[in-house]
């Protein structure tokens, strides 16, 4: 699936997971095309992890992309939401 707005596509595994674990295209283009913050992957160069705070049922999420960025297009390799904002956030919760 490619995203028209901005320069990604989606690998099968990252649509795979977006299904299984309730992600809506919606929220997905939010954080690419604005995130809250961009970090670098602990463990590949290549990957950049876009992430942003959500609010889901009354509890906070942070949703985290991860993007190759030595894809053309960028391609994102798999999206999660977790609870556990403070181990990946860097930046300073509001």
């Amino acid at each position: 699936m490619e995203i028209k707005s901005m320069n990604f596509v989606l690998s099968q595994h990252a649509e795979e997971q977006m299904l299984r674990r309730g992600i809506d295209k919606k929220q997905l283009l939010d954080v690419l095309e604005s995130p809250d913050e961009i970090v670098n992957d602990e463990t590949n160069e290549d990957i950049r992890v876009y992430q942003s705070i959500f609010k889901e049922n009354e509890q906070l999420f942070l949703l985290r992309v991860f993007v190759n960025i030595n894809k053309q297009p960028n391609m994102v390799i798999t999206v999660y939401k977790t609870t556990k904002i403070y181990k990946y956030y860097e930046a300073k919760i509001r």
